[in-house]
């Protein structure tokens, strides 16, 4: 009888040891609820006792956490449409005022975080141009927002760490792409234009430059050739001139044969001259 007394009992004070007993691991942080209201917080890791059916505990992820939203669509300082997608580091930074504002759902604080990240991010896009965002700094153009934002986050009891801009893009039911598209064509087309024009002209500077040269190297080549030609006119003089004094009549002769040898050289030349023509002298027979 004692013993089946006993056994109930041990089991009463097991499930009580129980229900009183919690741990809280490493990158957690813990919160204690007495009939639902909130009665410790900021609790750290280990393992930690509460009053049993009284009080409850409940454990949070302390972590940094990668909260993705929906792209934002935006106009720039120029009236362009542009669709930002974005990811937030978020973290908690009170656990008492996260739980009074989200009961500790985490879909329910991002639901009210993303508005006050996106109402942010839609001030700073319209106060800049399309090329300030796709080719600025955007760790500049968020730290500028982190402030403001991390200031109304701390009604929430979150903390943003940073926020990554994964990717700007223009929305395809817009004008803008086709306008950006036409910016850059023309923008290849004044390049293009540019260097053609560039090119034409360091072609005109080549080739004028190698036709000055070509008639400097012509005039020093006829040059040249004029005095090798009064070089050997008058080598050929002097020749001509030793051979006379030596023998007159062979000279006399000489030319003549050559005179014969133009007169006739293509076979069908005609010449009239009277008979006793100098000439002739070579061509008479004194028999």
């Amino acid at each position: 009888m004692r013993l089946n007394f006993v056994i109930p009992l041990l089991i009463v004070v097991l499930l009580g040891l129980m229900g009183s007993v919690y741990v809280v691991r490493e990158g957690q942080v813990g919160m204690v609820l007495n009939l639902g209201r909130v009665a410790r917080t900021d609790i750290g890791p280990g393992l930690h006792f509460k009053v049993p059916l009284i009080e409850s505990a409940r454990i949070f992820d302390r972590r940094f956490n990668a909260s993705a939203f929906s792209p934002e669509r935006s106009l720039t300082s120029e009236r362009k449409d542009v669709s930002v997608d974005f990811v937030a580091i978020v973290a908690i930074s009170d656990v008492a005022a996260f739980y009074r504002a989200t009961s500790g759902n985490e879909s329910d604080a991002n639901l009210r975080l993303e508005p006050i990240i996106k109402n942010s991010l839609r001030n700073e896009i319209n106060a800049s141009t399309l090329t300030e965002l796709v080719s600025g700094n955007r760790a500049e153009f968020v730290e500028r927002q982190l402030p403001g934002i991390n200031e109304a986050a701390k009604s929430l009891g979150m903390r943003i760490i940073d926020i990554r801009l994964k990717q700007i893009d223009l929305p395809t039911d817009s004008q803008v792409i086709q306008q950006v598209y036409n910016r850059m064509r023309a923008e290849r087309q004044e390049v293009a234009t540019r260097l053609r024009a560039e090119g034409e002209e360091r072609a005109r500077a080549i080739r004028g430059q190698a036709d000055r040269e070509q008639v400097v190297i012509l005039a020093e080549a006829e040059r040249d050739a004029q005095t090798l030609r009064g070089e050997g006119d008058a080598e050929a003089a002097r020749i001509y001139g030793e051979a006379a004094n030596r023998d007159p009549a062979f000279y006399a002769f000489q030319r003549s044969l050559e005179a014969y040898r133009a007169a006739f050289d293509k076979g069908d030349s005609v010449i009239v001259l009277e008979r006793n023509d100098p000439f002739l002298q070579y061509m008479r027979s004194d028999r």
